[in-house]
């Protein structure tokens, strides 16, 4: 979806740059390949963007707003805390199965944002990995999960999560939605209380 302000050419450009930093890694990818894959001349390419890091942000920026766009809603609901967690996972992996190319440029090129940029995705991710201790310790508060460290939990959901985008094939026997399913049954067994913990 584009978005407002944004002209075609930069969504060209920027569809383009998640290619080749996803293949090429960022720093091996030159203005020159930028440019040649979008048909333009490299000195065109300033018309659209100021510096090449300017590329990454908007990808990242726009990979993290998807996940929490698709998990703030969940985690806000009324439901109790282990359907949460399981619809966390859904929207986490529907995200990552659409836009795989993009998330994996989110998750390892964070090191190669300037120090300004870097705090502020680190911002945003910590407001992301926040979402899912918030269902633990709801979870764990209210009994329907065994004590767990919260924070421990979350980063064990979330790096399932992130490494899946580097494996999953679309054209494999599993869909994103089984996996999800996998994912949170795993997660959950390890987590939810029997009824007979619960009355003890």
């Amino acid at each position: 979806m584009a978005e407002a302000g944004i002209r075609p050419k930069h969504e060209e450009l920027l569809a383009a740059a998640v290619r080749l930093f996803r293949q090429k890694g960022y720093h091996d990818t030159s203005m020159q390949d930028l440019a040649e894959a979008v048909g333009i001349q490299r000195g065109s390419l300033y018309h659209y963007i100021e510096a090449k890091e300017d590329l990454l942000w908007d990808i990242m920026d726009r990979a993290m707003r998807r996940l929490l766009d698709a998990v703030e809603p969940v985690a806000a609901s009324s439901a109790p805390a282990s359907e949460k967690l399981r619809r966390a996972v859904q929207a986490h992996l529907a995200v990552a199965a659409e836009h795989r190319d993009e998330l994996v440029v989110l998750h390892v090129e964070l090191k190669s944002l300037s120090a300004r940029r870097r705090e502020r995705m680190l911002a945003l991710r910590d407001r992301y990995e926040g979402l899912f201790r918030g269902m633990v310790e709801e979870g764990v508060r209210t009994g329907e999960f065994r004590a767990a460290d919260p924070k421990t939990v979350g980063l064990a959901i979330l790096g399932a999560c992130n490494w899946f985008t580097t494996w999953f094939r679309p054209e494999g026997p599993l869909s994103a939605a089984d996996f999800a399913r996998a994912f949170a049954d795993l997660f959950l067994e390890g987590l939810v209380r029997s009824p007979q913990r619960q009355g003890g």
